[in-house]
């Protein structure tokens, strides 16, 4: 009591939000906009939890669903559990909502749930599929919710999943979703940082930094908590600058000054006593300290044990952690406002009080304490492992921590959290007393875990010490071969990668498939070994020979199409066989299938295969969607249909759909196909500024993408009369390829080497080049031979003035061009073709002219017909080109462009948008786009009024 018999035991928190109604303002503002993204960040005691309380209090009485999850600092082995927990909230609301299987995926994440939720779909063996799914089933159920707040507090605590999810729920939000995340900004990440960066556009953002309060609000909430109409000044500047604005500071300095006596009533308003009597420090750690100080021993040590036991728990596992403690100090502790109660679970109100309080515990006893809390919890009937494996390693117990920490790591992977199970994992291996297999065995564990992060650690001191051993032969091998993924997965060292997976090769199990991979990476040409033709070819035979002991059908069928690659990049005619038994084979479809078909039309592309290239691809990607493959698969596989649609001459609305393509994909070795793409159609439309640059950083050490590169380059810099230069710059890629013995893809740059050589007086150089490569591919499977090697004939030949011996190889190379198709390497050959004819006095050159620009022209290759119209003017041959670049953006007006029509006609059939991206080879972003503008143009509203519309239309015409 004070002096004058005013009370000054009171509430601990602030009954009123003080200082941040600007704030509140603009994150309500920004929620009721959803699809929204609001972040609130600021150091720890700011108030970010506060202010999204009074958010959540003022949404609800609008009928907006607010769910809360927040991440722990002890993890537990349990995949997006701030997501899950916010999700068992929601109940009553998912009652009578109809939600697909998808959503099934999600029962053993949420089995309070269950009842709601379709039955489990079978299980995926791909992770990253599987992971895919569940992130799909969560998008479903946040959407069936409606109008929602998902709130993510502490996200600098969180685990990899949980960041991937939200990068994903932004990329694709719910129409009624807001999602709000708050971080201490000193902790995050940037990983974390990143996330929040980059929602999709139509996502509404709004980015919070709460600063300390000044005095004035110092004061406005001190006399709230003490319910007084006023304080002194020198009070208020006081705590406002002992406390450094921080409210959770200013709230335990007022209760601590209150538990001291120290607060007087002068003149109808609080102020302090002298100052001599108030030396209390600026840390919130002195506040806590000594308020614990001031409780009876039974209160001391329940709080002692809430700060060892850092998360809320049930009172059992409270009270029976603390030593001296029981109910009666419970209740002290939180009548004091220390500790508080939320949802059966008592634990101290914030972390750094709680933390303060752990730290002033003296060793022996907080040692002591963690056992105690461990013997607690293991009596749970739901034990929480990642919490048990922390109380035993921090009460010395290692030997049982180790053991733990094993079964977490174990449900870690079980339950796809791999980056868990890799840290678990990880600290097992470098601190517990392992036996040499029991160490090996975690050790390749840990492994295959990390090889499904996002941000890989460095193993190789944990490989290193396994491998220190006596090992049985294959455990010996697998390790070797996982080291050597591990190095790739990291990209360094790569010749200690080489050196473990062929030391590897021959103990590895056959019947796992870890013989073939490891076989594979020795004798796929892309790989960058240093095995000669010969060698990588006897690996892939290798590969293939084990095809029947491998027990997994799926991975046979990866196999297959890897192979089938391999040979098909160099001219092996026995990749036919391998793509026969492919397409014809049977088995559960999953994303080693997809891969499979990503793989042999990657590389039919790249030889010449268009047709083939085309529908691989297209298979690839039915596959993905019907198997509900990682978005990588579908990513890569589209980019690689960039790449075939560009050599076949299928240009038309590739602009729009590469940064959707560049947008889905996140390593440069998969970005790359797309960059390539991008950089030959800003060349082929005129826009040469940079392409030079932009193709030498995109030059790669796989090799496929070279002899493309090398085209452009060398046309480019023939075009500039810088031919001698740019041919010393590609003779690395050439010899690369070559090397490797992917004749059937490098000869697509032979004509444009020809055209460089001949432009430097190297003639002599271009006619062995032309006939080291006709001997080289004697007897190969090359659908290029045909068309390559006349065409560069055909420019010897123009060389020495042979016009009619030209003319002859520019007409079939024009005429083979054509089969494949490569419309644009075609016109190339015929407006070659005109010159000779020209030279020749031959009148057909006008009419071969003009067949080369009218391909231009549907095309959009502007700077190819700029020259070629350049020509005619010479010749003084009318042609009238049509500079329209089917590639670039036309105005439409009113009436729908062809996109638009095509995806309106599909979408009234009934096609969902992921349909009709797998039939028009487009992303479903693409699709949603264009049926917007058509509904849009249209005047409608709806897939049923359009079709009812197009119906009409169709009967009127």
């Amino acid at each position: 009591m004070s002096g004058d018999g005013r009370s000054v035991v009171g509430q601990v928190v602030s009954p009123l939000l003080v200082g941040r109604s600007a704030e509140l303002a603009r994150l309500v503002g920004a929620v009721r906009r959803p699809p929204a993204v609001a972040v609130v960040s600021g150091e720890a005691g700011i108030g970010k939890s506060r202010l999204v309380a009074e958010m959540a209090a003022g949404l609800e009485p609008e009928g907006v669903r607010v769910l809360v999850g927040t991440c722990q600092r002890i993890r537990e082995p349990f995949p997006l559990g701030p997501v899950v927990e916010a999700l068992r909230q929601s109940g009553a609301a998912l009652a009578g909502t109809e939600l697909s299987r998808v959503a099934g995926a999600l029962r053993p994440l949420l089995p309070e749930l269950e009842d709601l939720l379709p039955p489990q779909p079978q299980p995926l063996e791909d992770r990253a599929a599987e992971r895919h799914r569940i992130f799909r089933g969560l998008v479903e159920v946040l959407a069936a919710l409606g109008a929602t707040v998902l709130v993510v507090e502490d996200a600098h605590w969180a685990d990899e999943q949980t960041l991937e999810f939200l990068g994903y729920l932004l990329a694709v939000p719910p129409a009624g979703l807001s999602l709000v995340v708050t971080y201490r900004g000193e902790d995050a990440g940037p990983g974390l940082r990143q996330m929040t960066a980059r929602p999709a556009a139509e996502v509404t953002r709004e980015r919070l930094e709460l600063a300390p309060l000044n005095v004035e609000q110092t004061r406005a909430m001190a006399q709230a908590i003490l319910g007084a109409e006023r304080i002194t000044e020198e009070l208020a500047a006081y705590l406002c600058e002992r406390g450094s604005g921080v409210p959770l500071a200013v709230q335990e300095l007022l209760a601590l000054l209150r538990e001291r006596g120290t607060l007087a009533w002068r003149h109808g308003r609080w102020a302090r006593k002298a100052v001599a009597e108030l030396d209390v420090p600026v840390q919130v750690r002195d506040s806590v300290l000594e308020r614990v100080a001031r409780l009876t021993a039974e209160a001391r040590a329940v709080a002692e044990a809430a700060a060892v036991l850092m998360t809320g728990v049930p009172e059992s596992v409270l009270l029976a952690t603390a030593r001296g403690g029981g109910p009666d100090g419970l209740d002290e502790a939180v009548r004091a406002g220390l500790i508080v109660e939320r949802g059966g679970a008592f634990g101290f109100r914030h972390a750094l009080a709680a933390q303060a309080v752990y730290e002033d515990v003296p060793g022996a006893r907080r040692r002591d304490l963690h056992g105690r809390a461990a013997d607690a919890v293991q009596r749970l009937d739901r034990v929480p492992l990642g919490r048990l494996a922390h109380h035993l390693r921090e009460a010395g117990r290692l030997a049982e921590w180790a053991a733990v920490a094993e079964r977490a790591a174990a449900q870690a992977i079980e339950l796809r959290d791999d980056a868990e199970a890799v840290r678990l994992l990880e600290s097992v291996l470098r601190e517990a007393d392992l036996a040499p297999v029991r160490r090996a065995e975690l050790t390749a564990m840990m492994a295959v875990a990390a090889l499904r992060v996002l941000h890989v650690p460095d193993l190789r001191e944990a490989f290193a010490r396994a491998l220190d051993a006596d090992l049985p032969a294959p455990l010996r091998a697998e390790l070797q071969f996982r080291l050597g993924l591990h190095l790739d997965d990291t990209g360094e060292h790569q010749d200690e990668k080489w050196s473990a997976i062929r030391g590897a090769v021959e103990d590895l199990d056959e019947r796992s498939g870890l013989a073939a991979w490891a076989m594979l990476a020795l004798g796929m040409p892309t790989e960058p070994t240093d095995h000669d033709v010969a060698e990588r070819a006897g690996w892939l035979d290798r590969a293939l020979a084990t095809v029947p002991d491998i027990e997994d059908v799926s991975q046979r069928q990866l196999v297959l199409g890897k192979v089938a690659m391999g040979r098909v990049l160099t001219g092996d005619r026995r990749w036919t066989g391998l793509a026969d038994q492919l397409i014809a084979a049977s088995g559960p479809a999953d994303w080693r299938l997809a891969n499979a078909y990503f793989s042999l039309g990657l590389g039919a592309g790249h030889a010449g295969h268009h047709a083939l290239a085309r529908e691989s691809l297209r298979r690839a990607l039915d596959v993905s969607a019907d198997v509900d493959a990682p978005d990588a698969m579908d990513y890569r596989s589209r980019a690689a249909l960039l790449v075939v649609s560009y050599l076949r001459g299928e240009w038309e609305g590739q602009a729009d759909a590469i940064p959707e393509v560049l947008d889905g994909l996140s390593s440069r070795s998969e970005r790359v196909m797309a960059e390539v793409v991008a950089v030959c159609l800003d060349l082929a439309g005129g826009n040469l500024d940079g392409a030079s640059e932009r193709l030498q950083a995109l030059a790669t050490t796989d090799g496929t993408l070279l002899p493309l590169i090398v085209d452009a380059l060398l046309r480019l810099a023939v075009a500039r009369g810088e031919a001698e230069d740019a041919l010393t710059d590609t003779a690395e890629y050439v010899e690369l390829w070559e090397s490797r013995g992917m004749w059937p893809i490098g000869v697509r740059a032979v004509p444009a080497l020809t055209e460089a050589m001949l432009a430097v007086g190297r003639a002599d150089d271009a006619a062995a080049l032309v006939d080291r490569y006709a001997d080289a591919m004697d007897g190969m499977d090359a659908p290029l031979v045909d068309c390559a090697l006349p065409h560069a004939r055909g420019l010897l030949a123009s060389a020495e003035g042979k016009w009619t011996r030209a003319t002859g190889e520019f007409t079939a190379a024009a005429a083979a061009y054509d089969k494949l198709p490569a419309p644009y390497e075609a016109a190339r050959a015929r407006e070659q073709a005109a010159g000779t004819l020209h030279a020749a006095d031959d009148p057909d050159a006008a009419t071969m002219l003009a067949a080369a620009i009218h391909a231009y022209e549907q095309l959009g290759a502007r700077w190819d017909l700029e020259r070629a119209a350049r020509t005619a003017r010479q010749w003084g041959v009318e042609v009238a080109p049509r500079p329209q670049s089917r590639r670039g953006p036309r105005g439409y007006g009113p009436t729908l462009s062809p996109r638009e029509r095509e995806v309106a006609e599909l979408a009234a059939t009934g096609l969902t948008n992921r349909d009709i991206a797998n039939e028009l080879f487009v992303s479903p972003k693409t699709v949603e786009k264009h049926l917007a503008s058509a509904l849009r143009k249209l005047g409608l509203r709806s897939r049923t009024a359009l079709a009812a519309h197009l119906s009409a239309a169709a009967r009127e015409a």
